[in-house]
């Protein structure tokens, strides 16, 4: 079954020159917890140990390569060197031998050391017969309580993979929960991303409610479990009416945020339905702007679709959603589902409708184009900038989605009747 590893980490396939690592040199981890697996992956993520010296090896390396250095833990002697398409951790072993430091380690399956000179492979934990069935086990409950990140990681590693979890490594798990408390908020974040973003997570992401271990980080999702499995559910559906839309569910909502829309759907069943206590917890969780925002106002928003919605209602509501609507048609849909009594509308029947309207670009409702700016109203009347010029826009744009006006000269002739009239302008 250690096969793999053989074609996997040639001197080739590594991203710095073998001859700079000492011998011997274990490759340790989920790198070849990966390879075993014939798991690929494109950007390489690799942990070296080391018997002395780990830190002056890593700035050698960086050096050579002119690549990144990061002094991760002086003391421990562990450092980083960055490649543009890899990342390599090189540390001291701990304790006086290999074997001691494998015992250190969290799951037998991340255990395994593949000596990269000689392609030897010590498994002393037997994490490869772990592997072969699909089991995460645990080495021993002290070394989850030293790290209790490790009893989250556990349920993320359990979901990546598809395998189960050993039932006392489970009961363990559930015993320790408390202890992630101790834990930095952005550490369970980075955890929680994965499970948040793929529907394979959400299984684990409701055990992990259900075990008590977001009990601190998520005081309101325990009666929302049932609401992030049906998110996954709607989205499923949605996505075979639509096709466009699994692409944008999929996206990251910024370049420098990796949480998708998906994720930000489940994201807003974990925590408070409203909006301001919401902004609250995430913040504390060290979530960012974007991603509070986007969680902020699917809450605000999903209460309001409706069936019966006006053009004039519907072009608000689509402003005021902007690029969070398919979130908020998915959590709407699914809220419906669960908590709702629907015995008169199917949700998903009811909101497609207005979902087909956002993934038209050329919607005039959802995406209208703008007939006039402020610029030619302001000209045209021979009136001064004031807040007047948004009213006018914003009803224009109103009075463009009921098909009332269509043209340049339509709008301006609009906006002058809107004044002369004082037509709901407050002023």
């Amino acid at each position: 079954m250690y096969g793999s590893i053989l074609s996997k980490f040639t001197p080739d396939s590594l991203p710095f020159n073998l001859e700079l690592l000492p011998k011997p040199a274990y490759l340790v981890g989920g790198a070849v917890r990966d390879a075993i697996l014939g798991r690929n992956r494109e950007y390489l993520d690799l942990d070296f140990i080391l018997p002395s010296e780990a830190v002056n090896v890593a700035r050698k390396i960086a050096k050579y390569h002119q690549a990144g250095f990061v002094l991760l833990d002086e003391q421990r002697q562990i450092a980083r060197v960055v490649f543009p398409n890899a990342t390599v951790d090189i540390a001291q072993q701990e304790g006086d031998s290999l074997e001691t430091d494998l015992h250190r380690r969290d799951f037998t399956i991340n255990a395994i050391a593949y000596n990269i000179h000689t392609q030897e492979i010590r498994d002393p934990l037997h994490g490869g017969a772990d592997l072969e069935a699909g089991i995460l086990r645990m080495i021993s409950p002290a070394n989850l309580e030293d790290d209790p990140l490790r009893l989250m990681r556990g349920y993320r590693q359990a979901a990546q993979l598809g395998f189960s979890i050993e039932a006392e490594t489970h009961s363990t798990i559930r015993a320790l929960a408390s202890h992630l408390e101790k834990v930095a908020a952005e550490r369970i974040r980075v955890e929680l991303g994965y499970m948040l973003a793929n529907p394979q997570g959400t299984p684990w992401l409701i055990k992990a409610v259900e075990d008590g271990l977001l009990k601190t980080s998520f005081k309101y999702a325990t009666s929302h479990c049932t609401l992030v499995a049906e998110v996954d559910k709607v989205a499923l559906q949605l996505t075979e009416e639509f096709p466009t839309l699994k692409e944008i569910l999929q996206q990251n909502i910024r370049d420098t945020v990796k949480t998708t829309w998906l994720g930000i759907a489940k994201l807003a069943c974990l925590v408070n339905s409203k909006p301001e206590i919401a902004e609250t917890e995430l913040e504390k969780l060290t979530y960012s702007k974007a991603e509070v925002q986007s969680v902020t106002t699917a809450l605000r928003t999903f209460p309001k679709l409706d069936a019966q919605l006006s053009l004039r209602e519907q072009y608000f509501l689509f402003r005021e959603a902007g690029s969070v609507f398919p979130t908020t048609a998915i959590l709407a849909t699914a809220y419906g589902n669960v908590v709702r009594d629907m015995s008169e509308d199917k949700p998903l029947t009811t909101y497609a409708s207005l979902l087909s309207r956002y993934l038209s670009p050329d919607d005039p409702v959802a995406h209208p184009t703008q007939l006039v700016s402020g610029t030619h109203i302001i000209s045209s009347l021979n009136i001064p900038s004031s807040p007047l010029i948004g009213k006018l826009l914003t009803e224009i744009a109103v009075a463009q989605v009921e098909g009332k006006i269509s043209t340049f000269d339509e709008a301006i002739e609009f906006a002058r009747k809107m004044v002369i009239g004082n037509w709901g302008l407050g002023i």
